[in-house]
C-alpha cells in the first residue's frame, strides 16, 4: 500500500471516529469537559511518516529536486526585486558594498565578514517579507499579533543593518583615519 492510501485511510479513520453521538464532529482542541466523550476516551497514537497528508509538490527527488527548489528561488528573487521596495534599496546598497569589499586591502576574514554583512542584510530582509507575506494572505484586517509578528521582522532588518554598519565600521575604521591623517 502507498504512503498516499495509508495516510488517505487513516484520515477518513479519524473522521468517522471524530463524530460524537450528536453527528457533529468533535474539535480537537475544544477542552470543554461536557462535550468529551468519556467511553472513546483513548489516548492518540503518535505521528508517524505515513500520518502525514500526501503532498503533490514533494514527490521530487535527487537533481529534480534541486532544479525545482533553484526555479523557485529565483522565482522568489524576482518577486522580492518586483514587489519589495525595502529589498531592492538594500539590494543596490549591496551592489556597492560587495565589490567595494573585494578591493579593500584586509585580510582575508575581515573580507568575508564584510562580506558576510552585506548579505545577511538581503537573508533577513527575504525572511521579512516572508513573514509580511504570510500575515496578509491570513488577513488584511488590523490585529495586534499581526502588527507585533511585522514589527519584529522590521526589528530583525534592523539588527542586520546595525550589524552591517558595525562591521564595516570596525573594520574600515584604520583606513579612514589613516585616510583623514595624510589629507589634514
Amino acid at each position: 500500500m502507498t504512503r498516499h492510501a495509508v495516510a488517505q485511510e487513516r484520515a477518513e479513520a479519524n473522521a468517522r471516529g471524530a463524530s460524537s453521538a450528536t453527528g457533529r464532529a468533535r474539535d480537537p482542541f475544544d477542552d470543554d469537559p461536557e462535550d468529551i466523550d468519556e467511553t472513546s476516551a483513548q489516548p492518540p497514537e503518535p505521528l508517524g511518516p505515513d500520518d502525514l497528508p500526501f503532498n503533490p509538490y514533494k514527490g521530487n527527488r535527487g537533481f529534480t529536486r534541486a532544479w525545482h527548489a533553484m526555479k523557485n528561488s529565483l522565482y522568489g528573487f524576482r518577486v522580492a526585486i518586483r514587489e519589495e521596495s525595502a529589498f531592492r534599496q538594500e539590494l543596490t546598497l549591496a551592489a556597492i558594498l560587495l565589490p567595494c569589499s573585494l578591493f579593500v586591502p584586509v585580510a582575508p576574514v575581515e573580507r568575508a565578514a564584510l562580506i558576510a554583512s552585506v548579505l545577511l542584510v538581503l537573508i533577513v530582509e527575504l525572511l521579512n517579507s516572508s513573514v509580511e507575506a504570510a500575515i496578509d494572505r491570513i488577513s488584511l484586517e488590523r490585529h495586534e499579533l499581526s502588527k507585533r509578528a511585522k514589527d519584529f521582522g522590521s526589528a530583525a532588518v534592523m539588527v542586520a543593518l546595525g550589524v552591517c554598519v558595525i562591521t564595516w565600521g570596525l573594520i574600515l575604521w584604520p583606513f579612514a583615519s589613516a585616510w583623514l591623517a595624510r589629507i589634514l
